[in-house]
């Protein structure tokens, strides 16, 4: 809607505006002696108010006109008329009307609040602000200029008048929902979300059904990083109808940004018993069950989806996925090779073929497969960066390495290139230049966090530069902080420097967010046995060779320390 014609609805709905305008007829509308005049303009009044109620406009203005000319000095009669100008948009004409009314009596109130709307509406908030607070100035006790005119000032970044507005409001009436709802919107606004909390909360405690209130608060908690309070909150609100699509999509939303994907699935499923459940909320439900390991489950909802619209290549590329993590590698080689080249997911396709070719014993093929590609598409960096993955997977790095330097200069500015770069020099034991290539992403993208954690764990582990290592690696769990493996690298750097509390309290964070890594599980062993918890590190290590028993290294270890503490 027009942001005019949002005005014109608000002034109309008004409680001085629906009604009579100002204040009763008796106390404007003063009957001079000798002069039957202002009675006559008061009925025409009536009259006109009648139809306006009726929506009959024209008859309205025309009554009003002849009343105005019965009593041209009067105030309320020309804010009757601007009234009615604004219910058909004439926005220009009811200033006209407005400016006349304040002109003949400066201390009535209406048509400055009218002003103000008006001001407003139009993206003139300094003006706005003035007639509103003459507004106030005028009648005190009433709310609706008080919020007018916070808004007004929001919108110009004068926070601490907002503010101060809002708080005289309620300090004139101390149970103005809207007074608390706007203290909380504009602290808010302020980034000051504790403060938006206790007043979301107030309102609230005023008005348990303000579920707007309810959703503000709840998106002062993701700010605050309460995600758990968040979640709580619109859990209480799916329920209701006039705002369970927008509820539920951002619950849903937090709860797989979460990782609570069981309960995200409980709630998509109740987005399809509502009729919510278009092909976007299948496509969530089919990519929870591959992040669960539910393939079947994948397979069954993207074939679903399929059957409505064979053309989703997307969707096809997810069912192939699930086939190959389900190692149905026929099933999914036929899903791949449905993608026709000209779909925006070809290069993704033909990635995934050579995986197959590879997996099925044929890395010859998987090379040429790729070569191929990159000779019809020179332009698609994920080919490059796959075939470089590929040498690398059979244990030629120096050729995938050879690979992305050749097409370096091409693809200046890639951030992905670089990094694969540094992973394959570190493949190759050149530590020094991966270093340099990683310190090269960084400048390229500052919040890469697998970047900033590369740096800090390979200095963590040759055991150099571990202040340096240290604000590497704290950026980088700012950046993710539910990483287990960047976890991981900052218990190891804090166990490397020796700080072997701060270790166990990052390992077993990293071992919390994933249990079934190996290293991970090493990694928190020799901490503990660092503390002499040798029982702890028995555990662990024992746990680290069952995730990966063929680690020969760990396997040894495991044995060495049970030799020398038989009893743990």
């Amino acid at each position: 809607m027009h942001r005019l014609s949002l005005l014109l609805v608000f002034i109309i709905l008004l409680p001085s505006c629906a009604a009579v305008p100002g204040p009763k007829p008796d106390t404007v509308l003063q009957t001079d002696t000798g002069s039957d005049s202002r009675p006559r303009a008061m009925y025409l009044y009536s009259r006109a108010r009648l139809a306006t109620l009726a929506g009959d406009y024209p008859e309205a203005l025309n009554i009003l006109r002849e009343a105005i000319d019965l009593d041209p000095d009067s105030a309320f009669l020309n804010s009757a008329m601007a009234e009615v100008k604004l219910r058909i948009g004439q926005v220009q004409e009811a200033m006209e009307y407005i400016n006349k009314a304040i002109k003949l009596d400066p201390a009535y109130r209406e048509p400055y609040l009218m002003a103000g709307s008006i001001m407003a509406a139009t993206g003139k908030d300094s003006e706005a602000a003035d007639y509103l607070r003459k507004a106030i100035e005028l009648d005190p006790a009433k709310e609706d200029a008080y919020l007018q005119l916070a808004v007004s000032l929001t919108r110009q970044y004068e926070y601490e008048e907002a503010v101060n507005t809002l708080k005289a409001l309620i300090k004139v009436n101390n149970e103005s929902v809207l007074g608390y709802y706007y203290l909380g919107k504009t602290y808010g606004q302020m980034k000051l979300y504790r403060e938006a909390v206790g007043y979301f909360s107030k309102t609230l405690e005023l008005r348990p059904d303000f579920d707007q209130a309810a959703i503000d608060m709840a998106a002062a908690y993701e700010a605050l990083g309460d995600f758990d309070k968040a979640i709580t909150i619109y859990q209480g609100l799916v329920g209701e109808e006039d705002s369970k699509a927008a509820v539920l999509q951002r619950l849903i939303q937090l709860l797989i940004q979460q990782h609570r994907y069981n309960d995200a699935l409980e709630y998509l499923d109740l987005a399809v018993e509502s009729g919510y459940g278009g092909q976007e909320t299948m496509r969530k439900i089919g990519l929870i069950h591959m992040e669960l390991g539910q393939f079947d489950e994948a397979v069954k909802v993207f074939s679903g989806m399929l059957e409505k619209d064979p053309d989703a290549h997307q969707v096809r590329l997810y069912l192939g996925m699930a086939y190959e993590e389900k190692g149905d590698l026929d099933l999914a080689y036929a899903e791949f090779m449905k993608i026709p080249r000209d779909s925006g997911i070809y290069v993704d396709a033909i990635g995934h073929i050579a995986f197959i070719y590879k997996e099925q014993g044929k890395p010859d093929l998987a090379v040429e497969t790729l070569k191929k590609a990159i000779a019809e598409m020179p332009g698609q960096i994920e080919l490059y960066l796959n075939l470089s993955s590929l040498y690398e997977a059979l244990e030629k790095p120096a050729e995938g390495l050879r690979l992305l330097l050749d097409v370096e200069k091409r693809f200046a500015g890639e951030s992905r290139l670089q990094f694969r770069i540094g992973v394959l020099y570190d493949k190759l034991g050149e530590r020094a230049e991966s270093i340099e290539q990683m310190k090269k992403v960084i400048a390229l993208n500052p919040q890469d966090a697998q970047a900033l954690n590369f740096i800090g764990y390979t200095y963590a582990e040759m055991g150099i530069n571990l202040e340096e290592a240290l604000s590497y690696l704290d950026r980088a769990v700012k950046i993710r902080p539910n990483d287990g493996f960047i976890m991981d690298s900052l218990g190891w750097l804090y166990f490397k420097m020796k700080k072997y509390d701060e270790a166990v309290r990052y390992l077993e964070e990293a071992n919390a967010l994933i249990e079934d890594d190996s290293t991970i599980a090493e990694h928190l062993g020799d901490a503990y046995a660092a503390r002499k918890e040798f029982r702890k590190a028995g555990k662990m290590y024992k746990k680290a060779v069952e995730f990966d028993p063929d680690r020969k290294e760990m396997v040894e270890k495991y044995h060495r320390f049970k030799g020398e503490h038989p009893e743990k």
